[in-house]
């Protein structure tokens, strides 16, 4: 057993990815034909060994509850440590939903002071990366850091995206927000931590002390001034899902052979809640390229550059292309959808047109018909 927990933050950028999370958390967002974000963080983590994991929800989190089942898809349905849901309330006077992950962390103290590991890895459950925390644990301890974190290459392709700026050791020197997306590559941070479990408690109490919420700006961003701040560079496909551009973007580069060896790597497989589904059809006159397609699908018409998820009803005649269908959604026949995301049980009539761009797709919200 190693020596680390974590704490998971369930919500995001919800504003952000508009429709996709009206009904949903960002954790419990569908990705990649079959799974939810939050698949991601809690196959990497219990891959690693780490088994003790809080989740700290904020809203509309029915669906998450659901998906995760205590746990069991991940072998963390245990009697010593396992998955913790701790609601979205503080110890504040007016009894307010957290402001911040200071308050948050703040008001499940009792979690951290009776789980006997000394680590703690904090991270979001918008990240869609395939991670060993024992390298980030070992990179911690060898360079004496307070904190370290985890960080990659890439396209601020949003605003409000960490940038840090490191020496040849790995020590972070520097760290702002972009205001708006970029076009030169940086290294960009994941928002994933690892401290040691006294000195999280020490910050985070001093922080609420003095009406302090947020722990990028009051916290991280202290600790780097006073150079104690390390980053992990991660060489492979990581990605921030945070808005519907990111979600689309990092959809369409799942169907990329490279990405998905990296992401769902054979030594540290990615697990999600088990369904027992048939296996996907292919009828008489069904044309079928560079996409993913989950089990369930029956598929009559035309799929090109597109992620179907399971039980997804493509009929007769209809054209799916660079386009996102979830689960239990049905194509009608004769109809045309491109550059469109349609949520759970959306149906689309016979002889529709859906078109959006590929830098603005059209998104359909859940149980929707067209």
């Amino acid at each position: 057993m190693n020596n680390m927990m974590s704490i998971l933050f369930a919500s995001g950028n919800e504003s952000k990815l508009n429709e996709l999370t009206l009904h949903r958390t960002t954790a419990s967002l569908p990705f990649g034909g079959r799974y939810r974000l939050i698949d991601f963080t809690l196959s990497n983590l219990v891959n690693s060994g780490i088994t003790q994991v809080g989740i700290v929800t904020r809203s509309n989190y029915q669906s998450l509850m659901d998906h995760i089942r205590q746990g069991r898809d991940w072998d963390l349905n245990r009697k010593n440590g396992g998955i913790s849901v701790f609601p979205p309330f503080v110890y504040n006077s007016s009894r307010e939903v957290y402001k911040g992950k200071i308050e948050a962390i703040y008001s499940i103290m009792s979690f951290l002071h009776h789980s006997p590991e000394q680590y703690v890895v904090i991270t979001n459950c918008d990240i869609a990366a395939n991670i060993d925390f024992n390298k980030m644990y070992e990179k911690h301890v060898e360079s004496g850091a307070v904190l370290t974190m985890l960080s990659h290459d890439s396209y601020p392709t949003s605003s409000r995206r960490a940038v840090i700026e490191t020496d040849k050791k790995g020590l972070v020197t520097d760290i702002y927000e972009t205001e708006m997306a970029g076009e030169e590559k940086k290294e960009i941070s994941l928002n994933t931590y690892l401290i040691k479990k006294d000195i999280l408690i020490e910050l985070v109490q001093k922080a609420y002390a003095r009406g302090q919420v947020d722990f990028e700006k009051d916290i991280l961003f202290h600790l780097v001034a006073e150079r104690k701040v390390y980053a992990q560079k991660i060489e492979s496909y990581a990605a921030i899902i945070d808005d519907v551009k990111t979600y689309y973007n990092e959809s369409m580069n799942l169907l990329s052979d490279d990405v998905r060896h990296e992401l769902f790597s054979r030594d540290h497989r990615i697990y999600t809640k088990v369904k027992d589904s048939v296996p996907t059809v292919y009828k008489a006159g069904a044309n079928v390229k560079n996409s993913l397609l989950a089990d369930g699908c029956v598929v009559s018409g035309t799929v090109e550059n597109s992620v179907l998820f399971r039980n997804v009803r493509i009929e007769e005649g209809a054209v799916v292309k660079n386009s996102i269908i979830m689960e239990n959604g049905v194509v009608g026949k004769d109809s045309t959808v491109k550059y469109a995301i349609t949520d759970k049980d959306v149906v689309i009539s016979n002889d529709r047109e859906i078109a959006g761009f590929s830098t603005y797709p059209i998104v359909i919200v859940k149980g929707k018909r067209v």
